[in-house]
């Protein structure tokens, strides 16, 4: 059967699971009679509950006898390593872009990884059915993009379609009939070539391992494109390092091929097509999988460098051990090597005592997927607050350096602005309307200012405002930039939280816990309304006499507390504060407790 591969990339909510949604369907995969669920390509449960694609996903239909292999990739760039990987098993994208917002920035770093590869792009403006849709300027931005990103002639060429993705429709001009996604289709199979490695079939097999995943049944697979010859199940095969240096020989016990959102055994992969092979036992992600002659290994694409980096430790703190069952050293030690071994974009490494471990990834996000699918398999962690990793480039200090791309109303443009190129020693690129009286500020701005900052831009621009963010480039250090500005509220006592004593310590500042909860000294339990740092005591009760007074027995009304997010809890604490992190809480604290209190707080909880 004719092939062809494609990948859909898209900024985060811009519709592109959405839009797989209506392929899958248009294309005769369901029964008339079959349920299906919304967003089908996002089985993840963290994917479902953020509505981000986190992890690449193949999926494939067949059109007027061509099989499409659709690849969803990740819209954020904290999982660019995923993108980088999933374009080399494809032959042509989709560019899928808002009509309203037009390319933002995760746009703008994949679509930069696609060009550099080749690829000529589709471009589908999405939602042009909405309110807000200017289909027109979204269109040019989308040329400038491409300009700006190097691209060649034929590249600039591209075919632009006007969709929506919710609806089920795609035209080529947006005065269509809006029917159904026929065009799109029809377009996919004209535009994209088919995959050139079919005219090696006679050469011997081999094949770049691009993502690594496990199954209950036949243990350990492989998915990518076979580059050229046939496999048959049951062969002997080999893997080869990047170097070409002998991994391992294995037979092929299972080859599987994507049809529809499952996956099929078949009998034999022909090149050009996207299959997971089984049967090996050390083979990972970038190795080539190849017959026994075959002596060089394919090119794997280089994968960008992490720019942070967090230590992840045990949960030392007196309340340990009480919700998760995974809490010693070797247990998350073996789970972080196995993450690295799947996500090339994260490295691992072990701190002198043995006891903590240094995670280094692409952002925030990437970092705080990561520790919540942990924290749901059961594990207790404590975790510091995030670093920037510098690099030394021909003598001089090199840091990372942020596009941060904001739409705010424009009563808040100038404290957002101010922050920025004041503070956070960032640089203003662009500044200009974007329409429905908000403005769209684009800046590169160091990564170091850019953490901790995005509780601050909410408060700034009263919860109103967007941000988004994309690794730029590497420039030289910006210099000192201040951290948090305010002090915390620390316990100095063992115990459970008393709503009286933080009805009283309102005045201080604001709660981030609330009355009956256990609390041990140097956790915290509040932000101070002042810069310094204040020991306060939540548990002191209201003293009690035998005489009653009218009017000073009434119920205490505490104020709704602060509940930080995993990511924000991570990006709000000091250097000299760790997040505890449980499957049932989030907590903050300093980060040594003394040894004695720790034991004391333990017997009183």
């Amino acid at each position: 059967m004719d092939l062809r591969n494609i990948a859909i990339i898209a900024h985060v909510d811009h519709g592109k699971t959405t839009l797989v949604d209506e392929l899958l369907k248009q294309s005769g995969l369901y029964r008339d009679n079959e349920a299906v669920t919304e967003r089908a390509m996002d089985s993840n449960d963290l994917e479902r509950e953020r509505g981000i694609t986190i992890l690449a996903k193949a999926t494939s239909v067949v059109w007027k006898d061509i099989r499409i292999n659709i690849v969803d990739t990740p819209g954020h760039a904290d999982f660019g390593g995923e993108v980088e990987r999933i374009l080399s098993m494809v032959d042509g994208v989709v560019l899928l872009v808002d009509a309203a917002e037009g390319p933002m920035p995760q746009t703008k770093f994949v679509t930069s990884k696609a060009l550099a590869r080749g690829l000529r792009p589709i471009v589908v403006l999405n939602k042009v059915d909405k309110n807000d849709a200017e289909p027109d300027r979204a269109l040019d931005e989308c040329f400038d993009l491409f300009a700006n990103l190097g691209a060649d002639n034929d590249q600039l060429d591209f075919p632009a379609m006007y969709a929506s993705g919710r609806s089920g429709w795609a035209d080529m001009e947006l005065d269509g009939p809006r029917e159904n996604l026929d065009a799109l289709f029809d377009l996919i199979i004209k535009h994209v070539p088919a995959p050139q490695q079919i005219v090696a079939r006679d050469a011997p097999f081999r094949m770049l391992a691009t993502t690594l995943g496990a199954d209950p049944f036949i243990g350990r697979i492989l998915t990518g494109r076979v580059e050229s010859g046939t496999l048959k199940a049951g062969e002997q095969i080999k893997a080869l390092s990047r170097d070409g240096e002998l991994i391992e020989n294995f037979r092929a016990t299972k080859i599987l091929a994507f049809r529809g959102l499952g996956q099929q055994p078949i009998e034999q992969a022909e090149a050009g097509d996207i299959v997971t092979i089984a049967g090996m036992a050390k083979a990972t992600v970038a190795d080539t999988l190849c017959a026994p002659s075959v002596t060089e290994a394919l090119p794997a694409q280089p994968i960008d460098p992490p720019t942070i980096s967090v230590t992840f430790g045990i949960n030392d703190s007196p309340l340990a051990g009480r919700d998760g069952k995974k809490v010693q050293s070797r247990v998350i030690r073996d789970r972080l090597m196995k993450e690295a071994e799947s996500n090339v974009a994260i490295h691992i490494e072990d701190t002198p005592g043995g006891d903590a471990f240094i995670v280094s990834g692409r952002g925030e996000l990437q970092m705080g997927v990561l520790i919540e699918n942990m924290r749901r398999e059961g594990f207790e962690l404590s975790i510091s607050r995030p670093q920037v990793l510098f690099q030394d480039i021909d003598g001089q200090k090199m840091e990372p350096i942020e596009e941060a791309t904001i739409d705010v109303d424009d009563e808040y443009t100038g404290a957002v602005v101010e922050k920025l190129t004041g503070v956070r020693r960032g640089e203003l690129v662009e500044m200009k309307p974007a329409g429905a009286g908000k403005t769209r500020i684009i800046a590169h701005v160091p990564s170091r200012g850019l953490i901790g900052y995005h509780g601050e831009f909410l408060t700034d621009t009263r919860g109103t405002g967007v941000l988004n963010r994309v690794f730029h480039d590497w420039a030289p250090h910006k210099g000192a930039i201040p951290g948090r500005r305010a002090g915390v509220l620390i316990s100095m006592e063992n115990g459970t939280s008393v709503s009286y004593a933080l009805f009283n310590l309102e005045d201080r500042g604001r709660m981030m816990i609330g009355a009956q909860e256990p609390v041990y000294v140097g956790m915290i339990i509040g932000e101070h309304s002042r810069e310094n740092d204040l020991e306060v005591n939540p548990l002191k009760g209201k003293k009690l006499t035998n005489v009653r007074a009218s009017g000073t027995d009434e119920a205490v009304r505490l104020t709704t507390p602060i509940r930080l997010s995993l990511e924000e809890a991570i990006a709000y604490i000091d250097n000299d504060e760790l997040v505890e992190v449980t499957p049932n809480a989030i907590r903050l604290r300093k980060r040594h407790l003394d040894p004695n209190e720790r034991k004391k707080a333990s017997r009183a909880g």
